[in-house]
C-alpha cells in the first residue's frame, strides 16, 4: 500500500520519541527520518519503526493477517563489546598459578600486581575482576604457606638447641 504525507509524519513522530528517549543515536535517527521521507509504501516505513515501542502504527489492511516485519541488520544495535582485560590482573593470575612451580617465589609478585589490578579496575572499569582476585588469593596462599615453613624452622631450632 502506498504511503501518504501523514503515514510518513506519523513514522517521523515514532523516530522522534525513539531518539528524545535515547533509544536512537543521532546518526541512526536522521538516516532513518531521511528513509521516512523517501518511502514509498506503509511496509517501508514499518520496518524503519519496527524496533522502537511506539511503532509500527497499527494500521493492518483488511483481511491481512499481522505479520511482524522484519528489521534490517542495519538499524539493530551493535553488540557490546566486553570491555578490554587488565594487564596486571592477567600477570596476577599467571604468577599465581605459577606459586606451585616456583615453590612460592611467585606469590608476593601475585599479591602485589592482584592488588594494583583490583585498584585499576574499580578505577578505569575495565575487565579481570577474577583473574585479579585469583592471583591474590593464591598469592596470599604461598606467602602464608612460606611463613608456616619458617615457623615450624624455627621452632625445630629452637627445640634442638633447648635439648642439647
Amino acid at each position: 500500500m502506498l504511503a501518504a504525507h501523514a503515514d510518513r509524519e506519523r513514522a517521523v513522530d515514532v523516530l522522534k520519541a525513539g531518539f528524545s528517549e535515547g533509544r536512537l543515536p543521532q546518526d541512526e535517527y536522521e538516516r532513518r527520518v531521511e528513509r521516512a521521507y523517501q518511502a514509498r509504501t506503509v511496509g517501508e516505513l514499518a520496518v524503519l519503526v519496527a524496533d522502537l515501542p511506539q511503532g509500527p502504527s497499527g494500521a493492518q489492511p483488511s483481511g491481512m493477517a499481522p505479520t511482524p516485519p522484519m528489521v534490517p541488520r542495519t538499524f539493530m544495535p551493535a553488540p557490546a563489546l566486553p570491555p578490554p582485560t587488565n594487564g596486571k590482573a592477567i600477570g596476577a593470575m599467571v604468577c599465581g598459578v605459577l606459586t606451585t612451580m616456583s615453590f612460592g617465589l611467585t606469590g608476593i609478585p601475585a599479591v602485589v600486581l592482584g592488588h594494583t589490578a583490583r585498584a585499576e579496575i574499580k578505577r578505569t572499569g575495565e575487565g579481570g575482576e577474577g583473574f585479579a582476585l585469583a592471583g591474590v588469593i593464591l598469592g596470599w596462599l604461598s606467602v602464608a604457606g612460606w611463613a608456616f615453613f619458617l615457623l615450624l624452622f624455627m621452632i625445630a631450632g629452637v627445640s634442638s638447641s633447648s635439648g642439647t
